[in-house]
């Protein structure tokens, strides 16, 4: 009988840890569902991410050509407007 008892206790510690390791596993397995969720809405905010660099450096570079216009534009306009004084300059030494 004592053989009998033993055998039980060692079945009913057997069956404990086997629901303690099925335990673990579920836990991993909603863990590694929770970071795969993760990294997918990583991945998306990463892909939005370069997006919207990709967009401010199209902006920036469309930005940057224009000043350089600008500064030119301004250039010629300040040497017109050297050369029209000088002229003015003239007609009122005369």
């Amino acid at each position: 009988m004592a053989s009998m008892a033993e055998g039980q206790l060692a079945f009913e510690g057997t069956t404990s840890d086997f629901h303690s390791l099925e335990e673990k596993i579920y836990r991993t397995i909603e863990l590694l569902k929770a970071a795969r969720t993760e990294k997918a809405a990583a991945e998306a905010e990463l892909a939005s991410m370069r997006d919207q660099l990709d967009a401010q450096a199209a902006e920036t570079e469309a930005l940057r050509k224009e000043l350089q216009s600008l500064q030119r534009e301004r250039c010629d306009v300040r040497s017109r407007v050297e050369k029209l004084l000088g002229q003015v300059d003239a007609i009122l030494d005369q």
